[in-house]
Parts: structure tokens; C-alpha cells; sequence
């Protein structure tokens, strides 16, 4: 196993922050154990939930079954359910390689219930979540330890040469994988996990418009959404404070735009023009609040919902709320704002009705409000992209889905990487400012449901944007995968 906490693309890690990299490795172990020399049995079932749809298979580490994967087509995609970003992300991969004729296998290192390897992610995992709900809760833990934490401290290259030193314990998961598929990894253990197990072609699509050190997987093939992304990560801006640092090399990093579904971007024209047509003829607006795997930010949507009952009891708005796989929020809405069920109706872990909902609203009026829950986090998530289709404004926090081509209403971040999502979508067009409070969140709602400007701006400015090429990111990243695989890059 290569040795990648020592050195980074050049630079030395000093020897006291490799020897702490060493210790977050053996504290893991003492834990959870070593189980680098265990043999799992690795098999490919059928996704039942969203294999229909994306073409997914997945890979099952630690259970007997059926392994023929197909060496030619099939492509890895390599993730963990922390949160619900990179999950999406995974699917919007996902969906490109269906798209382009490939075969995509669901890799989720999270899922492993034996293995050390999601044994390690799911400490970390519990503690990104703890983390975002009381940055919401307390302003003096957000500003003096999660803004900060998010913003600077996984900048660091040093926090790159622990993850990589805690990543060993996570190769073992793909033993029993054919070496020469190739992997797409939307979080960058999953990257680092399979160039410490010998894998020969690895992508490792960054999420975030921020430069972390985080996100580094020397080794793979580095993409990124923006040019912005492309310039920092390029010359690792700030990640050894102010020093100079060797650049990343050329042939290790390509701007490829945003992580998006085939089935979004192939309907951007169709979907904006009936955005703008529900607009002229004074139809319902219809906003789209979705709420993400650590559950964070129900305050902010509660008054969001007070707000637009007025203009749902006079069909000038309708909702939809998402609420993931957290049932007990839709709960605490209904019973903070009890006026919500007079106009509400539940879409409740069942798929197909939330299938037909989402297809029927493409070409049908919607009124009222309209929850969603499931149970499985598959379905929770892609929920979402289902209904982004039909919706008119997307309201969301600044994360993964601030490159997605709908008009997006943006609320408080969790995390000071996140703004610069926003930032992006702004100056790109489809989404507003970053709205750090309710006062300037509601000013924006009254914006898009009071005027046209607004709303069939960004439509315009999506269309333009699609024929940039500024949509079509998730085709390059699956493309530069077997690019890799057949030497033409």
C-alpha cells in the first residue's frame, strides 16, 4: 500500500502532523479493529428503488451472491451516505453513465455493516451530523467551530494526510473488485479507498466550489464544477496558509461543470418554458423545499411555510415539502403550524404515487401542499430530483443542489464552504444570493411571487447555460473514466 500522507502532489507534510495522522489511524483501530486482512465476498444485486430508473446495480461487500460484473461497460460509483449531497451527486453519475450506454454499479461504502471501512465512516458521519444541527442551533458553536472548521480547518493539506492515513482502513472493501473498472467516487474516501486497494482508474468528482485539501486524492483524476474550483484546487490556494505550494499537475485535474442528471438537463428547455407559462397565466408558483440528510434548518422553512399560506389559500402559491427520511420533522411542521392541514396532503413511502405526482404535475395544476417522506434513502433523495422537474423555485441551502438547473431560492448555509455555491449560481445566473436570514429570505419570495423579472430570468439564463455546456458535467466525469481506462487523455 503506497504510502500518501507523507507527501502531497509534492509537498512534505511536517513530521509532528504525520505522526497525528498515524494516531487518528490507530484510534480507529483500537475501536473498531483491523480488518485489512479479512477476505469479504463481494456480490451485484439489483437496486430495487432506483435501478429502474438510473439502470443501478449494487455492490454488496460481506454477502454471498452472484459478482459478473461486466469489464467493458460497467463503471463504479463509489460513495457514502453521509448527508444527502453526495448521494445526489452519485445519482447524477449515475444517470450519465446510463445514459451514455454504460453500466453503473451502486458502491456505498457506508453500508458495510462488518467492515472497519463503515465502521470508520459512520463515527465521522454521526459527528458531521451532530455538528450541522447545533451550528443551526447555536450561533456561538457555528462561529467559533463549525464555520471555521468548514471553511479553513479542511482546507488544510494536514487534514488531507489524516484522511488519507485513516483511508487504509477502508480499501479492503473493494478486494474482491476487478481492478481495472473504473471508479467514480463522489466523496473523496471512497477515491482514496480504492487507490490505497489498487485500483488502476479512479475519478474523484468534487463536490464543493470551495478548495478544501478534503477533497484531494493524489492518485485520480481530480474534477470540479466551476473555473473558480478549477484555479484554487489547481494551485492549492491556501492550504498551507500563505506558502507557495507545488501546483497539482495537469493531467490530474479538469473542469468538466456541473454534476447533473440526464434526465434534468435532456428537459431543461421543455421544463423552463412551462415555468415561464405558469407564470403568465398567473398559475400557482410552485416552491420546493427540501430538507437534507442532517435534518438542519426547519426553523427557516417553518417561516417560509407561514409565509406562503396566504397565498396558498388564494392559489397564488402551492408547495412542495420533502422532508426526506425524517418523518418527525413533517410532524413537528404540522404541529408548530396547524393551518398546514387544511391544505396538505401526504405522499408517504409510497413510490409509485410519488412517481405519478411528479409526472402528472408536469403537465396538470397543482394547489395546496404537497409532503413527501420515505423511508428508504434512495427514494428520500431522489424525490427531490423528481420533482424539480415541475417545480417553479427550488429553496434550498447553498450545497449540491446549487449547481442544479432550476431557479433557486437560497437560504442560509450550513457550513462556510457552502456560500460559495451561491455565489456561483448568482453570477451564472439560475439562483439568488445567499439569503442569511428569514427577513431577507422572505423579501425574496415576495419577489418571485409579486413579479416576472425575476423567476423567467433565470429560466433564460438556464437555457443559455445548457448551451454552454455548463450542465453536462456528470457526462465528462464518466467520460474522462474511460478515457482513463483507454489511455486517450
Amino acid at each position: 500500500m503506497q504510502e500518501r500522507s507523507k507527501q502531497i502532489f509534492g509537498n512534505n507534510i511536517a513530521s509532528g502532523a504525520y505522526r497525528k495522522a498515524v494516531r487518528s489511524k490507530q484510534k480507529f483501530i483500537r475501536k473498531f479493529g483491523d480488518d485489512s486482512t479479512k477476505n469479504y465476498p463481494t456480490s451485484i444485486k439489483a437496486n430495487p428503488y432506483i435501478g429502474p430508473e438510473l439502470g443501478v446495480s449494487d455492490i454488496r461487500v460481506g454477502e454471498e451472491g452472484a459478482a459478473d460484473f461486466h469489464t467493458e461497460k460497467g463503471i463504479i460509483v463509489g460513495n457514502i451516505r453521509m448527508g444527502f449531497g453526495h448521494y445526489r451527486i452519485s445519482m447524477a453519475i449515475a444517470s450519465a453513465a446510463h445514459a451514455l450506454g454504460y453500466e453503473p454499479y451502486w458502491m456505498d461504502l457506508n453500508s458495510y455493516g462488518q467492515t472497519t471501512c463503515t465502521k470508520v465512516i459512520g463515527a465521522q458521519n454521526d459527528l458531521y451530523s451532530m455538528g450541522s444541527r447545533l451550528s443551526q442551533k447555536s450561533r456561538l458553536f457555528n462561529r467559533l467551530v463549525w464555520e471555521p472548521m468548514n471553511y479553513e480547518g479542511f482546507r488544510k493539506l494536514t487534514y488531507n494526510a489524516a484522511d488519507q492515513k485513516n483511508a487504509e482502513l477502508m480499501a479492503p472493501v473493494y478486494a474482491n473488485i476487478p481492478k481495472d473498472i473504473p471508479v467514480v467516487a463522489t466523496h473523496v474516501w471512497p477515491a482514496q479507498a480504492a487507490l490505497h486497494a489498487g485500483m488502476k482508474y479512479v475519478v474523484n468528482a468534487i463536490p464543493d466550489n470551495w478548495q478544501m485539501a478534503l477533497h484531494l486524492a493524489e492518485g485520480s483524476i481530480h474534477t470540479v464544477q466551476t473555473h473558480y474550483a478549477y484555479q484554487g484546487y489547481r494551485i492549492l490556494n491556501g492550504m498551507q496558509g500563505n506558502d507557495v505550494l507545488n501546483p497539482m499537475p495537469e493531467d490530474a485535474l479538469f473542469y468538466t461543470g456541473h454534476y447533473v442528471d440526464h434526465e434534468l438537463v435532456s428537459n431543461i428547455e421543455t421544463d423552463c418554458a412551462a415555468r415561464k407559462q405558469r407564470k403568465e397565466e398567473g398559475k400557482p408558483m410552485r416552491f420546493l423545499l427540501t430538507i437534507g440528510g442532517a435534518g438542519a434548518q426547519k426553523e427557516i422553512f417553518a417561516e417560509i411555510i407561514r409565509f406562503l399560506l396566504p397565498q396558498i389559500k388564494e392559489k397564488k402559491a402551492a408547495l412542495y415539502v420533502n422532508v426526506g427520511d425524517y418523518r418527525n420533522v413533517w410532524e413537528e411542521l404540522l404541529k408548530e403550524i396547524p393551518e398546514m392541514g387544511h391544505y396538505a396532503k401526504e405522499h408517504f413511502n409510497d413510490w409509485e404515487d410519488t412517481k405519478k405526482f411528479a409526472e402528472d404535475a408536469l403537465n396538470k395544476d397543482v394547489i395546496g401542499i404537497h409532503g413527501f417522506w420515505h423511508e428508504n434513502i434512495f427514494e428520500a433523495v431522489y424525490c427531490t430530483n423528481l420533482l424539480m422537474r415541475s417545480c417553479d423555485v427550488l429553496v434550498t441551502k447553498p450545497s449540491e443542489l446549487s449547481f442544479y438547473p432550476v431557479p433557486k431560492l437560497f437560504i442560509r448555509r450550513v457550513g462556510g464552504h457552502e456560500q460559495w455555491g451561491a455565489i456561483h449560481s448568482a453570477e451564472i445566473g439560475d439562483g439568488t444570493l445567499e439569503c442569511r436570514d428569514i427577513p431577507h429570505t422572505l423579501q425574496m419570495m415576495k419577489l418571485f411571487l409579486e413579479e416576472k423579472t425575476l423567476l423567467c430570468d433565470m429560466c433564460d439564463n438556464i437555457v443559455k447555460n445548457k448551451e454552454a455546456g455548463i450542465y453536462d458535467g456528470a457526462y465528462k466525469v464518466v467520460e474522462l473514466a474511460f478515457s482513463m481506462k483507454q489511455k486517450k487523455f
